[in-house]
């Protein structure tokens, strides 16, 4: 690609962090698809954006899924590159897009792995005598409490929690703001947490969650203090924090049956996400039906 080209993608990373305001994550991963695809573009002979068509594209996917990239990976690849030429089109540079009617590969479903609810009371088992497992019974009771990402969870600021209201307000992904309940338990096991912070903060840090730095608790030190009180707890899984999240959607809908309800809470935008947590086990659909079916319900 010329400088031209390499300029306009510079352009489009500035609008991703500044107008959509994505997280550094997802910018990396945009920003890495591109790249992916400018290496594939020279290959080709393509120097500008306008001499990309659908073929280019298509070609790119297919070479991809060849090199061993998954159905769902190239699905992310194609929809940055649909990112990328919308805003080319906006700006301009070019006439369609060309990534618009590809299609990745089709993927299996994967039903997301869960906690039960004995193993996820073995876990949240009462903490031992100490601050920081105190802070880490708090994180992980309000995971669970109120379907957090790790995202929200690290980015809380003590102004997001109302204790009194058993609420938290939550920034989530594309920056909306979520008020969302918190649980009699997180409740009292954060009111718990924030009288030993108060010995260990720093006094200019906002962060509900801090380190023995007195800082803000990053993203990899909760994925790594979860993953050791699960295997202090001997649970045979991989804990990591979003599997709260995904114990929080499935145990509430099993019991609710609430499908926007919990759209609601999880912070989706699209219905269709939540829907992966309505595998109910059979026998849970079982007695729905035995209870429910004009032709199934027992008599009296």
């Amino acid at each position: 690609m010329d400088a031209p080209a390499a300029a306009w993608a510079e352009r489009w990373f500035a609008h991703l962090r500044t107008e959509r305001r994505l997280s550094p994550h997802t910018s990396v991963n945009y920003a890495r698809d591109l790249g992916a695809f400018t290496v594939f573009c020279d290959g080709q002979g393509v120097t500008a954006w306008p001499q990309v068509d659908n073929f280019h594209v298509r070609s790119f996917a297919a070479r991809e899924h060849r090199n061993g990239l998954g159905p769902r990976s190239i699905q992310r690849r194609l929809s940055s590159l649909r990112s990328f030429f919308n805003f080319l089109i906006r700006e301009g540079v070019v006439k369609s897009n060309p990534a618009e009617e590809i299609k990745a590969p089709k993927a299996p479903k994967r039903l997301p792995k869960t906690l039960d609810t004995d193993r996820m009371a073995r876990l949240l088992s009462p903490p031992e005598d100490d601050p920081l497992a105190r802070r880490d019974h708090a994180m992980m009771e309000l995971l669970y409490s109120s379907g957090l990402r790790l995202a929200e969870l690290v980015g809380l600021d003590l102004t997001d929690l109302d204790l009194g209201d058993r609420t938290v307000r939550v920034l989530g992904k594309g920056s909306k703001t979520r008020l969302v309940p918190v649980g009699r338990h997180a409740v009292t096991s954060l009111s718990t947490w924030l009288r030993d912070r108060a010995g260990i903060a720093r006094p200019e840090e906002t962060a509900v969650f801090v380190g023995q730095n007195g800082r803000r608790l990053g993203a990899r030190a909760v994925q790594q203090r979860i993953d050791r009180a699960a295997r202090r707890q001997g649970i045979d899984l991989k804990v990591h924090p979003h599997l709260f999240r995904h114990s929080f959607a499935t145990h509430l809908l099993e019991s609710s049956g609430d499908l926007r309800g919990v759209q609601e809470l999880l912070g989706h935008t699209d219905i269709s996400t939540t829907q992966v947590y309505t595998h109910l086990d059979f026998q849970h659909l079982a007695r729905i039906y035995d209870q429910a079916h004009p032709r199934a319900r027992r008599r009296k």
